[in-house]
């Protein structure tokens, strides 16, 4: 069980309790957890930025999937700051509970079926699931290409706007901006998730956690590359 900076006092003592008679171990987790979008490369909606998690499709037709924080916040989203060229319409959404969304490609930018890796590219060669110690990057518009370990499966956070669970723990920072990124096997091309939220930040470290991809994929009978 992990606590962030906002459990203190009475609840942190509450929750002290409640891990000692199930076995857990209570663990610290500096600062707080949250989920990570800032106002302002990447995709564009509504008040917010964030980035794409993966190029997807439902046989001819095109898709790509992000964060549900992030595609509750608009229906329409733009490869640019000026909401200039429009990318697609989002056509599913699902926070909390869970953390992704869909969203339909209407307009003419290109979508590979790769990483964008600052600078370069990684080819998306299959989804696939994650485990404990497995060596993971993740790909964000702010912060670039950030590398860890995976450090847990099945983990629930509990956002200011409510729960999701079976998320992928990893030891890798993020930060605003960098929700809905991909998180991948760099040898392989594997895509395993796409970022949740988490605490800290890229200068003094942090933890982060991601919507496994394969319940993307199932829950909207989408299929990646």
């Amino acid at each position: 069980v992990t606590a962030d900076d906002t459990v203190r006092g009475s609840e942190l003592a509450a929750l002290r309790r409640t891990a000692a008679r199930a076995g857990a171990v209570l663990r610290h987790e500096p600062g707080r957890l949250r989920t990570l979008i800032a106002a302002g490369q990447a995709i564009y909606g509504g008040g917010g930025r964030c980035s794409l998690g993966a190029n997807v499709r439902s046989g001819a037709t095109w898709y790509f999937v992000t964060a549900g924080h992030c595609t509750r916040l608009a229906a329409t989203w733009y490869a640019d700051s000026a909401r200039t060229t429009v990318l697609g319409s989002r056509t599913g959404s699902s926070f909390p509970g869970n953390d992704y969304g869909v969203v339909r490609y209407t307009g003419t930018a290109a979508h590979p079926s790769a990483i964008h890796t600052y600078p370069g590219q990684v080819t998306v060669t299959a989804a696939g699931s994650a485990y404990v110690g497995q060596a993971v990057c993740r790909s964000g518009a702010t912060t670039g290409v950030r590398c860890g370990t995976v450090t847990g499966l099945n983990a629930t956070v509990n956002y200011a706007e409510g729960s999701v669970t079976g998320l992928i723990r990893t030891n890798i920072c993020a930060e605003p901006g960098d929700s809905g990124g991909p998180l991948y096997v760099a040898a392989t091309g594997v895509v395993l998730g796409v970022l949740s939220g988490g605490s800290g930040n890229c200068t003094s470290g942090g933890t982060s956690y991601y919507q496994p991809i394969l319940e993307i994929l199932a829950a909207y009978g989408l299929t990646i590359p």
